[in-house]
């Protein structure tokens, strides 16, 4: 799974090569890989694993510092130049902390219409916030722009109950982005909805999205359904 760029001049790759491959939790059932929200069921342990497993990166330095560094090294320089695409150092070089503002949220399912999920002020939409066919195939598209800095480590965490129980945790590493105008691309790899009479229901998850420093970009909690049948369009 790759993370791509959507740009004037077609696709690109971000910074760094993200790291496709999904964690589960051991023993833990796959119902979902999607936009969860999370629930009423956050656990202190996961709240700890988080914070015990920051990376520390040393001290933060600027756009415009990370550019002046070495200059008088012409690999360094190209390098630099070529990692930082069209960035306009004059304009962003001066913020240590970089943004992420995701901007769309996708399910997109074959031979049906793309679901779009609008994203919730305050992170906690309407119930349910969107329902699925069992056994159905599926996969989460999201559009996200990076601003001020570049952003190392950007991540998925989803994790999702069945009455109170969790189900499923997942954790995808992105990659990393430069700064631009033009937002950046990424689907995550097509799933199957679990089936069966016991997979069939009311779900709660809660998804966000963070950097190597821990720095949560957005966070949703909310339901959703599973049912025998798509709904109606």
């Amino acid at each position: 799974m790759h993370s791509d760029k959507e740009g004037k001049g077609g696709t690109a790759t971000p910074i760094a090569e993200s790291d496709s491959e999904i964690e589960h939790e051991p023993g833990e059932k796959n119902v979902s890989r999607q936009m969860s929200e999370s629930s009423l069921y956050t656990t202190e342990d996961e709240e700890e694993d988080e914070t015990h497993n920051k990376i520390e990166l040393g001290p933060q330095c600027t756009l415009k510092e990370q550019f002046e560094k070495d200059k008088d090294d012409e690999s360094l320089r190209r390098w630099k130049e070529q990692l930082l695409g069209s960035v306009d150092i004059n304009a962003v070089g001066e913020s240590l902390d970089p943004d992420v503002k995701i901007l769309s949220l996708e399910i997109k399912s074959p031979g049906r219409p793309d679901i779009v999920l609008p994203i919730p002020e305050g992170g906690k939409p309407q119930c349910p916030w969107f329902t699925l066919k069992e056994g159905s195939k599926y996969s989460l598209k999201f559009s996200f722009l990076v601003t001020n800095n570049i952003v190392t480590g950007l991540k998925y965490i989803n994790t999702v109950w069945k009455t109170g129980l969790k189900v499923d945790s997942t954790k995808q590493m992105i990659g990393a982005f430069s700064p631009q105008s033009e937002p950046y691309t990424h689907e995550m790899p097509e799933d199957t909805t679990p089936s069966g009479m016991f997979a069939r229901g009311s779900y709660s998850a809660r998804t966000k999205f963070l950097d190597d420093d821990n720095k949560c970009y957005l966070e949703i909690n909310y339901t959703f359904d599973i049912k025998k049948e798509w709904l109606a369009t």
